[in-house]
């Protein structure tokens, strides 16, 4: 992206007016957002030469909204229905992307290792759309808890998940072993590197009362555990979730001062929205630029699958808990499955693919057709199915 004060500023601009016309119309803002991204793409705007790359993504957008997102989940409620969240987060990723995959080959037509790849970087909702949604919804207690913690650990899932895909498409010797050790050591790897960074942060916080040190700790905290599990190739989505979990719950930030946390909460607050505000409003400059015409039935079909697949990762998996204390509520379910919006996690990784894989450009396509599909129809559709199950206020 080439990146001048002038080109955020207008950005930021269009966003702010997009926001406030867009809760006035009572539409989600990220579906005005990406819209509106369109827009900037036919008209004289210059847009023509704003990339995304996985890198963008990846490593600048994506550490400060998991953070974010963290640190206020409790604990004690992210504890009790752990069992839920990463039976639906390992497993519902794996079924998820199992169905997609054999849609795209035997519907499609696409060789098992695109299909493969492609079903587990599709598989994955993503926290950027779905917390953002969630959160413009105003919804509260465990629903909110299920599904943005759902989305924030099947990243994890689904990134590992595609490391090994990608060795498989790359011709790399992949066995269960292998599979296992790899699956481990991302896992620890990640939760270590957050726990280190965040602990430390967390004993430096104590020892000032500066508000402004406060807070450049806590990015120093979402950025350093991203960027140092990602330095020794486990996970940095792991390390920056783990690091918020740990800020925004030992001591419920107890480490800084009153004006420290409030300070904290307002910071983290704004760099969401204006975080959220260039991804969705890049997602449509850049897809306005694709040529869906030649790849439209494989979009149809990739859209079907995911649909299906996630209604089988949901309702059977939830069927599982429904004798115990976890047990699931139908309409949990219903906003479960239909609330698992696919964004900007599903491009980086899309783009993030080596050249030399096979279909690549269509893989790229589709995703983008995808993600186009789930933050507009679903993102319009998910409040009205919230306030229908009486989720949240009519």
């Amino acid at each position: 992206m080439n990146i001048n004060i002038e080109r955020i500023a207008s950005l930021l601009l269009i966003a702010a007016v997009v926001a406030i016309t867009a809760r006035r119309l009572k539409i989600p803002y990220t579906v005005g957002l990406m819209l509106t991204g369109i827009v900037l793409a036919i008209s004289p705007f210059p847009s023509d030469d704003i990339e995304i790359t996985k890198d963008l993504i990846f490593t600048i957008f994506l550490p400060p909204l998991i953070y974010e997102a963290a640190i206020y989940i409790k604990w004690q409620e992210l504890r009790r229905d752990l069992p839920v969240i990463l039976t639906l987060a390992t497993v519902g990723v794996v079924l998820s992307a199992a169905v997609t995959a054999a849609g795209m080959h035997y519907l499609a037509k696409w060789g098992w290792q695109s299909a493969i790849l492609f079903g587990v970087l599709i598989a994955a909702t993503d926290p950027v759309s779905v917390i953002a949604t969630f959160k413009e919804a105003g919804v509260h207690g465990r629903l909110r808890l299920l599904v943005e913690a759902e989305s924030l650990f099947n990243d994890s899932a689904a990134v590992v998940a595609l490391s090994i895909a990608l060795a498989f498409a790359m011709g790399g010797g992949i066995t269960v072993f292998v599979t296992v050790q790899t699956l481990a050591i991302t896992v620890a790897g990640g939760i270590l590197c957050g726990a280190l960074v965040a602990g430390s942060v967390l004993l430096l916080a104590g020892r000032t009362d500066d508000h402004l040190i406060e807070i450049t700790l806590t990015t120093v905290a979402a950025y350093g555990s991203f960027l140092l599990a990602e330095h020794f190739h486990v996970s940095g989505v792991l390390a920056s979730l783990v690091a918020g979990l740990m800020t925004g719950n030992v001591g419920s930030l107890g480490s800084f001062t009153d004006k420290g946390r409030e300070a904290v909460v307002s910071f983290w607050e704004y760099i969401a929205f204006v975080v959220n505000s260039l991804i969705f409003m890049l997602i449509g400059i850049r897809g306005a630029y694709q040529d869906f015409s030649n790849l439209l039935i494989s979009i149809i079909i990739a859209i079907v699958a995911i649909v299906v697949g996630r209604a089988l990762a949901i309702y059977p998996l939830s069927a599982l808990f429904s004798r115990s204390a976890l047990r699931v509520s139908l309409n949990h379910q219903h906003i479960l499955f239909w609330g698992g919006l696919r964004g900007a996690l599903a491009l980086a990784l899309a783009l993030g693919l080596p050249s030399e894989i096979p279909e690549r450009e269509a893989i790229v396509t589709v995703s983008f057709g995808v993600v186009a599909f789930s933050i507009v129809v679903q993102g319009l559709t998910v409040i009205p199915l919230l306030r229908k199950l009486k989720e949240i206020p009519a």
